[in-house]
């Protein structure tokens, strides 16, 4: 499936918005008066998801790749939660902070907080404003993350510390084309705040790094009988779920679009936050 053209992506983001009467880049009003998240819209559209073995880094459980049709237009956070935003939610439901887990601040993502505890801020977020917050599918994320690109990464097929926060000791180029190798920036052991690092075509940013991200599809070891439709395994009961994006703890390689790792219901991490996704229509 060949890339699609940028301004093709953007007119048809364009188009979205229109349909939907709103902006681009929007965010809802909350009854305190403060915004809500800032979202992008993401128009529909066909894909292809997942990688094949010539791509560096793929690993067999981003196969087969396969066609993916997103019929539905949605919105998306243009950033992972901040901790800022998760102590708007946490202040107004009396959420338990545990004095025992390290936290971020201000604009970081938010992390150390189960797949259960971005539910419940979604659950807020949504009665809040009236409308449908929830978490990405898989196939949500990589589609709004590739932003119409066939590349490993919406960048193209090579990143570098300027683009992308990962560890700085596995890049992704110097990695496949020598043995011996010189960072070429000095590895930062921590998230850093949102918009940091640029943005894909639809206006997303760190899509690719700093913190993985949470996504509402229960584990599967391959893209065998994956839904072509991009929505999530309803009859799947797996207790673990898949995140996407990689993070600041992981090489270049575990930030492709397609790469994907499980994480546990109940888990916890550093490296480990979520992003939004608004319903439209």
């Amino acid at each position: 499936m060949p890339e699609v053209d940028p301004d093709d992506r953007l007119n048809a983001q364009q188009a979205t918005a229109e349909q939907f009467n709103t902006s681009i880049y929007f965010s809802d009003r909350l009854p305190s008066g403060e915004q809500g998240p800032e979202l992008s819209v993401i128009p529909a559209g066909l894909f292809e998801m997942g990688s094949t073995p010539h791509e560096h880094g793929h690993h067999h459980q981003e196969a087969p790749q396969h066609y993916v049709a997103i019929r539905q237009p949605f919105a998306i956070g243009r950033y992972a939660v901040t901790a800022a935003q998760f102590e708007a939610f946490r202040q107004a439901t009396h959420w338990h902070l545990r004095d025992d887990l390290i936290w971020s601040k201000g604009n970081k993502p938010v992390m150390n907080i189960r797949i259960s505890d971005a539910r419940l801020f979604l659950q807020w977020l949504s009665d809040e404003t009236g409308e449908t917050y929830r978490l990405p599918t898989e196939a949500e994320w990589e589609y709004a993350t590739r932003a119409g690109s066939t590349t490993p990464f919406h960048f193209g097929n090579e990143v570098s510390c300027k683009e992308i926060h990962f560890d700085a000791l596995s890049p992704y180029q110097e990695s496949q084309k020598k043995k011996w190798y010189m960072p070429r920036c000095f590895p930062m052991p921590v998230s850093i705040e949102v918009g940091s690092k640029p943005a894909n075509i639809w206006g997303l940013h760190e899509v690719h790094g700093n913190v993985w991200e949470y996504t509402e599809s229960p584990w599967t070891n391959s893209h065998i009988n994956a839904n072509r439709d991009g929505s999530a395994d309803k009859n799947n009961t797996s207790s673990w779920y898949v995140t996407k994006g990689g993070s600041w703890f992981d090489g270049a390689i575990h930030a492709r679009s397609a790469a994907r790792k499980r994480r546990s219901f109940d888990e916890m991490d550093t490296n480990l936050g979520f992003r939004v996704l608004r319903e439209l229509g």
